[in-house]
């Protein structure tokens, strides 16, 4: 085990891979989660109970449990349905996000849901959300257009041209949980994404209590870009692209190292409609692209969790 603290920004499937391969290497992992999504499961249970957001955080929670065992298999179980369904309906809710919901109500709060559905299930780490309160995200595209909801820009439901410039908290001055700033600030290495840029890494890091905490902390900060583009999301996007939105949204790039998939050998079905991002060759001048083989050879639109864990402990 590799004696220093981690601490990963973002939530869902991408953070997920990730330390499902950094648990092998590090022992002190710290997942800081938004509070943005509202959107399948999630979604549902945040209207229909008042609850904040549940499906990221589980899913994190659950990587960090044993995939053999039952207690991965019970928190990731999703009811057979559509995931999209009525708020009220059983059919396509996950197991885990239920828990959630029973937890807090039982124990009265958000965060002594997440510290006893922890303990039950024997998941060791830290998982904080980023904000507090009620906060939603909202994207500006490039014609100017003003779209409302997680769900929306992260699947394209609205018209127009679907290439995004700008995301937003609402509210503005979203609080940010201090115990997430605390654990940024005592962190030894950084890491944000892989993951949905607009839905999900990008509303961590443009709450303002972490965008300060990234930009006054020394520790080791790193990106990883995505294997594969979304396609409304980032269509099109090289690696610069990746930079280049996080410094528009920001006013700075925090990252010293930019993690990068160079193995496009694997096809991508064309059923996604995704596609691999291409590598740029240079980006700023203080900024380290580290380029290796990471895509996981099963499911070509993702990482390897044990390839991109390897490749960060090869970097640190």
């Amino acid at each position: 085990m590799v004696n220093k603290k981690v601490v990963c920004l973002g939530g869902g499937v991408g953070t997920a891979n990730l330390i499902k391969g950094l648990k092998k290497y590090f022992s002190d992992i710290t997942v800081v989660v938004s509070m943005a999504d509202d959107g399948g499961s999630s979604g549902r249970l945040r209207r229909l109970y008042n609850i904040p957001p549940p499906g990221d955080l589980v899913a994190c929670m659950a990587a960090l449990a044993d995939k053999d065992s039952y207690i991965y298999k019970l928190l990731s179980y999703r009811f057979l349905g559509d995931r999209y369904g009525k708020d009220a309906d059983l059919p396509g809710h996950k197991l885990g996000n239920l828990i959630m919901v029973a937890l807090r109500d039982i124990t009265g709060s958000f965060e002594k849901a997440i510290s006893f559905f922890q303990k039950m299930f024997k998941i060791q780490g830290k998982f904080l959300p980023a904000t507090l309160g009620n906060v939603t995200i909202y994207a500006r595209t490039i014609e100017g257009k003003l779209i409302f909801g997680e769900e929306k820009i992260d699947l394209g439901k609205y018209s127009g041209k679907r290439i995004l410039d700008k995301v937003f908290l609402k509210p503005e001055n979203a609080k940010s949980n201090r115990h997430a700033i605390k654990s940024i600030k005592d962190a030894d290495i950084i890491i944000a994404g892989p993951g949905d840029l607009y839905t999900t890494i990008l509303p961590v890091l443009i709450v303002k209590g972490i965008q300060e905490a990234l930009k006054k902390g020394r520790s080791l900060k790193i990106f990883v870009v995505n294997v594969a583009n979304k396609p409304f999301e980032t269509k099109g996007y090289s690696l610069n692209d990746y930079v280049n939105s996080i410094e528009r949204h920001l006013g700075f790039f925090p990252f010293d190292k930019v993690v990068v998939n160079n193995n496009f050998s694997v096809k991508i079905p064309s059923r996604y409609k995704y596609k691999y991002v291409p590598i740029t060759d240079s980006i700023k001048s203080n900024t380290k692209i580290v380029k290796s083989d990471m895509v996981d050879e099963n499911f070509a639109l993702y990482h390897n969790p044990s390839k991109l864990a390897k490749t960060i402990t090869e970097n640190i």
